[in-house]
């Protein structure tokens, strides 16, 4: 058997290790230790991990291969080396949630679900990674663990609250990561970083034994480097389980098979209003992608500014209530920022949280409405491209916004409502930026027919590191 040189599996993509490992042109021993020596390469500099599970992954690879060498078939993710964002469980480690407070816990018994699929079907974790503290984060800034660098300029932040995620991606280090979302945290990494990244439709994917945010918005997701990578493992997560109250009772509906199936007749739409694009960056990614797809007209989505105002007050609200003990006995442990906004959502009046959730159900009917019309609607990801580590403010048109609280200014509205969205990535120079791509509840097949086919186009892709 000859070994594909390690160096070939800098920027493979997912799919590329996997039939590397089964057709016998490499092991998956080969395949980790190549990325066990990327990570002690280039994490120093990306901080993008809080832990590396050496020893776990290599006897995982190792028994992988024996499997192969007994003839016994192989999952779709054979040999591929993923790492989560450190609030997912993982045996043997405490669940950092980026805090400080939780270091104290102790190492969790058993690995989150999700982990769990994604093993079942072959991949191989290496590691956690860093987060934004307890995901209340859009920058990848985190005061305990230091920021997590992007990839294409160290310089410059890596988006957060998965910014481990997206940098651990974006620069190579794996070629699937999972991350969470409650109002863009992966969304805006994969802008940032120039990849893919997908959160699926609110209780698609179990949030089991990974620690909260907010309950009513979180939702979890990979990151890759290709559209068929997100389908690949997309797949090997999905199912009902009874651990998540929020996990829909739905059939499990494979997506990669259909990515070829192409996308003439779908309707795609470009988000107007709210959602028109504020710098050079994002016009040219908005018209680029509307371009290749044929979208040829506008559609505004309602009250979309109010419903980031209501995703503000429940994101502060139900994070105070999740916190609470936390603040009385340590509130010194917190990051600042992440504290005192956690304290003012605890001061917020039940009454305004009430008017929150009762716009939210009216603001759902009207957007659902829209999907009779089209079946996809194209908006930016983040308002500008990456902006540098410790900056405190940019500009979005003639108005000079706060950075940490309007990276995700144009994610919030979409996920305050559970729509399932790819971001994919626009490889511009010096810089890439991303675009949403939104579709109805349960329509991920849409939403990433639609990323594969721009792919295939050579419309958007992963770039390559510059640095």
């Amino acid at each position: 058997m000859l070994d594909v040189p390690t160096t070939d599996f800098d920027f493979s993509t997912a799919a590329e290790i996997a039939i590397a490992v089964k057709s016998g042109r490499s092991t998956a021993l080969a395949v980790i230790e190549a990325a066990l020596a990327r990570i002690r390469e280039r994490d120093p500099v990306l901080n993008s991990f809080t832990a590396v599970t050496e020893q776990r992954a290599l006897l995982r690879a190792e028994a992988l291969d024996a499997t192969r060498e007994r003839g016994e078939p192989l999952g779709p993710l054979a040999g591929v080396p993923f790492a989560v964002k450190n609030l997912f469980d993982v045996s043997g480690l405490p669940t950092l949630a980026g805090s400080k407070i939780n270091r104290d816990m102790p190492p969790a018994t058993r690995d989150a679900v999700l982990i769990e699929r994604l093993e079942a079907a072959g991949a191989i974790l290496v590691g956690a990674l860093n987060m934004g503290e307890y995901a209340y984060d859009f920058t990848g800034e985190n005061v305990h663990d230091g920021a997590s660098r992007n990839p294409h300029d160290h310089e410059r932040m890596s988006g957060g609250s998965s910014g481990g995620s997206g940098a651990a991606v974006g620069g190579g280090l794996v070629p699937l990561a999972l991350g969470s979302d409650t109002n863009g945290s992966i969304r805006v990494p994969s802008s940032l970083c120039g990849i893919f990244g997908l959160k699926p439709t609110y209780g698609r994917l179990t949030r089991a034994r990974t620690f909260p945010f907010v309950a009513s918005l979180d939702h979890l997701g990979p990151f890759a480097r290709s559209a068929l990578d997100l389908a690949l493992a997309y797949d090997a997560m999905q199912g009902f389980d009874a651990g998540d109250s929020a996990c829909a009772s739905r059939p499990v509906e494979p997506v990669a098979p259909v990515l070829e199936q192409g996308v003439d007749g779908l309707r795609v739409a470009v988000a107007a209003g709210y959602f028109k694009c504020n710098s050079g960056e994002t016009c040219y990614a908005i018209d680029r992608v509307s371009a290749a797809l044929g979208a040829n007209r506008d559609i505004d989505i309602p009250e979309a500014q109010r419903a980031r105002a209501a995703a503000f007050i429940i994101t502060a609200s139900e994070g105070a209530s999740l916190h609470l003990n936390r603040l009385r006995a340590r509130a010194r442990d917190f990051d600042p920022a992440v504290r005192d906004r956690l304290l003012a959502g605890a001061m917020t009046p039940a009454s305004l949280v009430v008017k929150a959730q009762k716009f939210r159900r009216w603001y759902r009917a009207q957007v659902l409405k829209l999907f009779d019309e089209v079946d996809a609607i194209i908006a930016p990801a983040t308002p500008c491209t990456a902006p540098l580590i410790g900056q405190q403010t940019f500009m979005f048109g003639d108005t000079e916004l706060p950075v940490r609280a309007n990276l995700g200014l144009y994610t919030q509205p979409i996920s305050f409502i559970g729509l399932p969205v790819v971001a994919v990535p626009v490889p511009l120079e010096p810089l890439p930026i991303g675009v949403q791509i939104i579709a109805a509840p349960w329509r991920e097949d849409v939403v990433l027919r639609l990323a594969h086919a721009l792919e295939m186009q050579g419309v958007v892709a992963a770039p390559r590191p510059a640095v």
